[in-house]
């Protein structure tokens, strides 16, 4: 994007919004254990919790937006310098296993169906955007992928099921722009662009985390935006034929702010977080919720103390997720309504798989794996 730079410090000229925001100073992440539960109405409930993270060094400088865990031993990253890398041991050892000859792409997205079988989405202008598939662990790739069009600029990717997915682009023609597949990421076509709302001058999506396109459930969709007058989500119920708008309360109106991550955990219950990515700079009102699938949007009544780039729920705590960003990591027990920090390392990307085990990633190589205690015995249902 224009004028704001790039992980690895070069000025890209796609929109403001689709960059990420600059790596800051390293913040080392907290080993202790923080005490994040909060007995009484609308927090945790009784008994408290744990949450710490336990770093897993992957022995690389890259910075590691893109993250998908399988389960507890078996996780994806990637990011910057062509970087990608794979785990089948819980983080003890690292393969790097990205395509040949990509080292200076940055790998912002993937989707990782087991310990084979992953797809990759590279970020920017024109031909850097492209898409690589294996099927055998990384030894091979095939790129199923490479933008045509001088405008375009995809920023993240996300998959209903083994089959069927979906990449974004800023807008084209003042509407954003859909990618489908519906055989795993073998091929892709541009979808019609007749059903998406047009967008808003200066509106784009943020390549932070991966996270600016997440779905839930087998057809709906929901797209993040930023950089324009006022921040928004868009919600597709087909599979991105066709979509609907709404603001969120996350403040916008810069190319620096807007909404940088969705979580859903059923097609209704949704969370935003988002903020300005710049460094030293307040971010009031960083997150927001919705129980309509994206329809109307609230903002959470204690929100992060800060800018957030990722946010995930926690399989089986149906109303807990975590937020992560550069200035640290917090807690909800009561669906995104209030936010509590528990770390103050660096990361910009979270993801939990089906096991319980929630993984996140960042700066300088940074990857750790969330050690959990004391679970609460309920929550308070909003």
């Amino acid at each position: 994007m224009s004028g704001a730079p790039s992980d690895d410090g070069a000025v890209p000229s796609a929109s403001a919004a689709s960059a990420a925001p600059a790596a800051g100073g390293a913040v080392s992440a907290s080993r202790a254990p923080a005490t994040a539960g909060v007995p009484g109405t609308g927090d945790a409930a009784a008994g408290r919790v744990s949450l710490a993270w336990d770093p897993r060094p992957t022995g690389t400088q890259g910075r590691l937006r893109g993250l998908s865990p399988v389960s507890g031993r078996v996780a994806w990253v990637s990011g910057s310098l062509g970087t990608v890398l794979r785990t089948t041991d819980g983080g003890r050892d690292w393969s790097p296993v990205a395509p040949p000859g990509t080292a200076d792409l940055q790998f912002r997205d993937v989707e990782a169906f087991d310990a084979r079988t992953a797809v990759v989405l590279s970020i920017g202008e024109g031909d850097a955007s492209r898409v690589y598939r294996t099927e055998d662990g990384g030894r091979t790739w095939a790129e199923t992928f490479r933008n045509d069009e001088p405008r375009a600029f995809y920023d993240c990717m996300a998959f209903f099921d083994h089959r069927h997915g979906l990449a974004m682009s800023d807008p084209v023609d003042g509407r954003f722009r859909i990618l489908s597949t519906d055989d795993g990421g073998r091929s892709w076509r541009v979808l019609p662009s007749a059903g998406m709302p047009e967008a808003l001058p200066g509106e784009a999506g943020f390549a932070a985390s991966g996270q600016c396109l997440v779905t839930a459930g087998g057809r709906d969709v929901w797209l993040a935006t930023g950089g324009g007058a006022r921040s928004r989500v868009f919600h597709s119920r087909d599979r991105g034929l066709t979509w609907t708008v709404a603001d969120t309360p996350i403040p916008a109106g810069d190319p620096a702010r807007g909404v940088f991550a969705l979580a859903f955990r059923d097609p209704r219950h949704g969370i935003a977080v988002g903020g300005d990515f710049q460094p030293g700079l307040p971010s009031p009102d960083a997150a927001a919720v919705t129980g309509d699938g994206g329809a109307t949007w609230r903002e959470a009544s204690a929100p992060p103390q800060g800018y957030r780039s990722g946010v995930a729920w926690l399989p089986h705590l149906p109303w807990a997720a975590i937020a992560v960003g550069p200035t640290g990591s917090d807690v909800t027990f009561s669906a995104g309504d209030r936010w509590q920090n528990f770390d103050g390392g660096s990361y910009d990307t979270v993801a939990c798989a089906p096991d319980l085990a929630c993984w996140a990633s960042g700066e300088q190589g940074r990857v750790a794996r969330l050690t959990l205690q004391g679970v609460p015995s309920g929550t308070a249902r909003r």
